[in-house]
């Protein structure tokens, strides 16, 4: 009840009582590890359990608060501003830093007198490419539900070989086109939306492209209006779909795919989208759209294509795509780049970079 203003300060207060009396009546820790954001009053209150606990406080930058907040309000707006200082502030009182990319260390470091360790998101190891047999056992699974998976075209994604017995991609099927989404307003899903319809312009004009399946997983505020803006569209050779999947099938979704898209726009430009790790741990190349400090995740022409706009992006799902599946071109060279990588797993990371920080 009454002003938002009102309303959100009353609940930054309840979250911080409810907050500290929960982290006070814990078992005593060495030290309080916190992820920013979300930030406010979190990084107050575990400030203070520290000094309760005689506890080291270590702040996880995966962002900025306050850029978040002004994707609603306005980077001028006083909420902002207080949301600003209160970070600054209290970020200096941690014991340790670490951070998600090497721009956001010197950020913290010229504009915040923080000093950083970079820990680079790194995928879980369950993220890997999904064998043949258990594409087409989630293939049959999530036709039951979603028409999309359903064998509509020539052929569906995989089928059983009549004579050996064995699952097969066979020649005709759709390309399988995946990315995922929290729906907010840091990613702009019509850029997808209109490279789509160019898309299957390409296909009406006879460039030799397979039909698409594009499925964008996730839930979050701006998907019944995304969903509406999809329901408009009368596509022939492509069907979208916005499931939300069990947690155990979207590692494997990813490691089934053929491309993934990312549309995550960082809100400070400093943070990397996570999404990103996730598929290139299932060896799925990427086409991402640009934003300042992508190129410490994301190598353009090596294990994906960065865009900037909806017709760059259309001009590159052509050019991956052209006589898909026959014709192994920069979409195959970038998944062998991606297996040839083998890059570190989160717990190895970690081992690496964060054991060494607490001796």
């Amino acid at each position: 009840v009454g002003p938002k203003l009102f309303q959100y300060v009353t609940k930054v207060i309840v979250q911080a009582i409810q907050l500290l009396y929960t982290m006070l009546r814990i078992e005593q820790p060495s030290y309080i590890l916190l992820q920013n954001p979300p930030g406010l009053p979190s990084i107050a209150v575990a400030w203070v359990a520290c000094l309760f606990w005689r506890s080291k406080l270590i702040i996880d930058w995966h962002n900025y608060g306050y850029t978040i907040m002004s994707l609603n309000h306005g980077r001028n707006h006083p909420l902002v501003q207080i949301a600003k200082w209160y970070e600054k502030l209290f970020g200096r009182l941690s014991d340790y830093n670490l951070c998600v990319t090497n721009a956001m260390k010197e950020d913290l470091r010229v504009n915040c007198n923080i000093k950083a360790v970079t820990l680079y998101d790194k995928p879980a190891s369950y993220f890997k490419e999904t064998p043949l047999e258990l594409q087409h056992r989630l293939y049959m699974k999530l036709a039951k539900d979603y028409q999309a998976f359903k064998p509509r075209y020539v052929s569906a994604f995989t089928e059983v070989d009549e004579k050996s017995g064995r699952v097969i991609k066979p020649r005709g099927r759709p390309a399988l086109l995946i990315s995922s989404t929290s729906w907010t307003e840091d990613e702009d899903f019509s850029v997808l939306l209109k490279a789509l319809e160019d898309y299957e312009q390409f296909i009406d004009e006879g460039v030799k492209l397979p039909s698409l399946v594009c499925v964008i997983t996730g839930k979050g505020p701006l998907k019944d209006y995304y969903n509406g803006l999809i329901n408009e569209l009368h596509f022939k050779h492509i069907q979208i779909c916005t499931p939300w999947l069990e947690a155990e099938d979207y590692p494997l979704l990813l490691g089934s795919a053929d491309l993934g898209v990312c549309l995550h726009k960082s809100s400070s430009g400093l943070d990397l989208p996570m999404k990103v790790v996730d598929m290139f741990g299932c060896c799925l190349p990427v086409c991402a759209i640009y934003f300042e400090c992508l190129h410490e995740l994301v190598k353009h022409n090596e294990n994906g294509l960065i865009f900037r706009d909806s017709s760059e992006l259309a001009e590159q799902l052509k050019m991956l795509f052209l006589e898909f599946p026959t014709l192994e071109g920069k979409l195959h060279n970038f998944r062998q780049n991606l297996r040839a990588s083998k890059q570190l797993r989160w717990d190895e990371s970690w081992d690496q970079t964060v054991l060494p920080l607490l001796g």
